[in-house]
């Protein structure tokens, strides 16, 4: 178990994790928002996608990633991953307690959406895990129970993205088949509920020609991080951080994707914390 420090120091780290690396959409908004934080990063590599693991298997994952960031004295761990946010999120906040702050990818979305104006129906766009969980419509819900909420699993997405599959003939051909499904009919609002999709934003956009408020996770969350860290006062006073991003299985292939979610070359460090 983590030792029970409190790492709630202005200048100490935020810890970012994810099934994988779709997730640097998240830490990539995160360092335009906040350009002055350092950031720690880790993908779960070895265990990805989360999307067809176990609850139970998605919980333990978690902890074992927030426990490693705990150790490098991240004063927040944002899961930027839908999956382990809806699955696992509770869990990691009581092994955490009082050592760092605990941010998922869906409460800042589902405040965003619920608190835009003229909001009849709301649809979701994410991986079957998510979609499976059902956690959107019921927080959207609890907000206010007058909205309809229309979630659909689109598998082929995530995929389609990391094979680097995206603004060309193919992907627009999958995202308007995804979007054209009687499912999603007449919605005014659509979340990308996988931190992969903002890669695939303007396409999206393309299809709805504007008549749809289009809800980017990772902008999203990024000022919820931004907004949460001035509220308690623990913006970092320093300059020019060295962020650091870590895997739980390295590849060269993996390597040479990040430059498509972070939009530009990183270098991935393994942290082999499952051997």
């Amino acid at each position: 178990m983590a030792k029970k420090e409190n790492n709630l120091n202005a200048n100490n780290p935020i810890g970012i994790f994810d099934s994988g690396i779709g997730g640097l959409t998240v830490a990539h908004a995160i360092t335009k928002a906040l350009p002055n934080e350092k950031i720690i990063y880790f993908g779960d590599t070895a265990h990805l996608p989360y999307g067809d693991k176990s609850p139970d298997s998605i919980k333990y994952y978690s902890i074992r990633i927030a426990q490693l960031l705990l150790q490098k004295k991240c004063k927040m761990i944002v899961i930027a991953c839908n999956t382990a946010s809806a699955l696992a999120y509770e869990t990691v906040k009581d092994f955490v307690g009082n050592q760092a702050l605990v941010v998922n990818v869906i409460d800042p979305v589902v405040e965003e959406v619920t608190n835009a104006k003229k909001v009849k129906r709301i649809g979701v766009i994410a991986t079957k895990g998510t979609v499976k969980s059902d956690l959107y419509a019921q927080k959207i819900k609890a907000v206010n129970e007058k909205l309809d909420v229309a979630s659909l699993a689109t598998p082929l997405l995530v995929g389609m993205i990391e094979e680097g599959f995206f603004n060309n003939k193919i992907s627009r051909t999958i995202i308007n088949d995804y979007l054209s499904r009687p499912k999603l009919s007449k919605i005014d609002s659509l979340i990308l509920a996988c931190t992969h999709f903002p890669l695939i934003k303007p396409e999206i956009e393309e299809y709805y020609k504007g008549k749809v408020n289009i809800v980017d996770s990772a902008g999203v969350v990024a000022k919820y991080v931004h907004d949460l860290l001035k509220k308690k006062k623990l913006l970092t006073t320093q300059k020019n951080p060295q962020h650091h991003f870590y895997v739980s299985d390295y590849t060269k292939s993996f390597e040479k994707s990040t430059k498509v979610f972070f939009r530009k070359k990183i270098k991935l460090e393994e942290a082999a914390i499952w051997k």
